[in-house]
């Protein structure tokens, strides 16, 4: 019985989106070895790895593989390799307290969000259909929107770094000058500024929901 068991977690491991989550990994471990020399093929395996983000939830639901340690996989990613490249930022661009802001946003709505789903017993982060926010139901109840809001931030994140230059550090005026430009990348920029601006709202809303959750937890609790 232990040695089937045994069998079956390595079984696990092997799921092809977790397959796809380990080469992620790697992707970023040599993105991020090569992100001062060699920027070009860092944005490259950067934005690969997120395309793979949507592929591993795809072959997932598609040959039903769908596990809690390639969701936490798939999260701890995705958290850890914005999370480093928030931190780069912050070191290129004034103020750079901006993206550690961004950072701890990001970190501790979605570490709340888990946790409070986590409470409630509910088998993914997604699950908002108790929630009464119409914003974060459209969030995660419609893939294409959330797709265009995380694709729109790391976008605008990669932009930023391949444009990030010691001469002009200021955010505000690489910023204005990547729209002055009139240039495909321009409109790109435009663009990702907005599903940018409602991602970071949705954090913040999606961190209260959470935070409320886990004190509404505390109370039941306590009676």
């Amino acid at each position: 019985m232990a040695q089937s068991s045994k069998k079956e977690g390595l079984s696990v491991y092997l799921y092809i989106p977790n397959i796809i989550g380990y080469i992620r990994v790697i992707m970023n471990f040599g993105g991020f070895a090569l992100c001062y020399t060699n920027k070009p093929l860092f944005a490259f395996l950067y934005f690969f790895s997120f395309v793979c983000d949507g592929l591993d939830g795809y072959f997932a639901r598609k040959f039903n593989q769908v596990s809690t340690f390639g969701a936490v996989l798939d999260m701890v990613t995705d958290r850890v390799s914005t999370a480093c490249l928030l931190a780069l930022l912050s070191q290129f661009y004034r103020p750079g307290m901006t993206f550690l802001a961004l950072l701890a946003l990001d970190i501790t709505s979605h570490w709340l969000q888990m946790y409070s789903s986590f409470l409630s017993g509910k088998t993914s982060h997604k699950d908002v259909r108790d929630n009464s926010n119409w914003l974060l139901k459209a969030y995660y109840g419609y893939r294409p929107f959330m797709a265009f809001c995380c694709v729109a931030c790391e976008v605008l994140y990669i932009i930023l770094f391949l444009y990030a230059d010691e001469k002009s550090p200021k955010l505000f005026d690489v910023s204005r000058s990547i729209i002055m430009e009139a240039s495909l990348v321009s409109l790109v920029f435009v663009l990702t500024l907005f599903g940018f601006a409602v991602k970071q709202v949705i954090n913040v809303i999606q961190m209260k929901s959470a935070a409320d959750s886990c004190v509404l937890y505390d109370t039941k609790r306590s009676n």
